[in-house]
């Protein structure tokens, strides 16, 4: 765990020092974060875990800037995304990361294609065909990318989801959830394709999950509990994260 006085050694994609969130005031505030510092390194894919209200989903949303730190920093590289306003945030977030969520969020009335595409339409950029082609290809969208999202199943509206956060390359992936919807089939099968996308690419992940089998496939799992880092580990397995969060339930 990093302090934070201590010398970063691995560029970081995002970082949070002393972040704190509080909700409420007096004796009925709830401090969902107490002061975490934290490196999610580049390159790397990255799972939160922890027992519910241990501070997790608080954690990526606050570093991914969709909510506000009550004190402390947030970085997206080396900008402090604490300091931005309303607009430089919506701004940054499309730009420069992409979101995965397990409710999948696509628009009912575009087709998939569109749905993929659709925060290079907003930039008013254009996509790297290539590129493009070889996600869809990879998560097996071919034939689909002419139906609309009530036409898919829930697997495939979540590859949709997974290919609408890869094809603008952004800095840095935040994933809620991503498989918690999905059969374990389909489920793994997107797990394998971030995978990939780290390990064949160089993106950056970080996913909140509350499932070992999916934090195994990540290169470290954060533990957090009452709003704090109590625990990380490299390399994880599916036993050895399900023996952790065992200790939890202590």
């Amino acid at each position: 765990m990093t302090s934070p006085t201590e010398v970063r050694t691995r560029s970081a994609a995002a970082r949070a020092i002393e972040a704190r969130k509080t909700y409420g005031e007096g004796e009925a505030a709830v401090h969902a974060l107490a002061g975490v510092t934290v490196d999610f390194p580049e390159h790397e894919f990255t799972a939160i875990m922890g027992p519910s209200g241990s501070g997790k989903s608080t954690l990526m949303q606050c570093v991914a800037g969709l909510d506000r730190l009550t004190s402390g920093a947030a970085f997206i590289g080396d900008t402090d995304i604490s300091k931005l306003n309303k607009t430089e945030l919506t701004l940054l977030r499309r730009d420069r990361l992409g979101f995965i969520f397990q409710q999948y969020n696509l628009i009912p009335s575009l087709t998939a294609r569109e749905n993929i595409l659709l925060p290079l339409t907003l930039a008013g950029t254009k996509a790297d065909q290539a590129w493009f082609d070889e996600i869809v290809r990879t998560v097996g969208l071919q034939e689909r990318l002419g139906n609309l999202p009530s036409q898919l199943s829930g697997g495939q509206q979540q590859r949709v989801a997974v290919a609408r956060a890869l094809v603008p390359k952004p800095d840095i992936i935040f994933a809620d959830e991503p498989t918690g919807a999905l059969d374990s089939r389909t489920g793994t099968e997107i797990l394998s394709f971030m995978r990939r996308a780290v390990d064949d690419t160089g993106q950056t992940i970080v996913m909140v999950t509350h499932d070992p089998h999916a934090a195994s496939y990540a290169n470290r799992v954060l533990f957090l509990a009452d709003g704090q880092i109590v625990d990380e580990m490299d390399n994880p397995t599916s036993d050895r994260v399900l023996d952790r969060m065992k200790r939890f339930e202590g």
